[in-house]
């Protein structure tokens, strides 16, 4: 979640900088460049704790130290099977190889 209230507030920063360079008529391209890097310096300067937040959450999301998401579908798919191993013991699937045509 910390990652995107600081991307969003960057975001913001960008936004609110380009239509300030619209208004005072420095062209869109320059506008758009001004605003990107004035948007970083201002979240680089003022906002460390917000950044420093954003890049902890989202290190623990690369490095699998963050619990999976799973959807409900997952979680209901899972039950499924843990319950038809459960009713009928070990299944064995081999998902890689073709399935056998049927001999005339």
């Amino acid at each position: 979640m910390a990652f995107w209230k600081f991307t969003a507030l960057r975001l913001g920063f960008v936004a609110l900088i380009f239509v300030l360079g619209l208004f005072l008529q420095l062209g869109i391209i320059y506008s758009a460049i001004v605003s990107v890097i004035m948007a970083w310096c201002i979240t680089y300067l003022f906002f460390r704790k917000m950044r420093d937040e954003a890049a902890l959450a989202l290190q623990n999301r690369l490095t699998g130290k963050a619990k999976p998401i799973r959807t409900s579908t997952e979680i209901s798919d899972a039950m499924a099977e843990d319950e038809a191993v459960d009713r009928h013991g070990q299944l064995h699937v081999d998902a890689d190889r073709k399935p056998r045509q049927a001999k005339d």
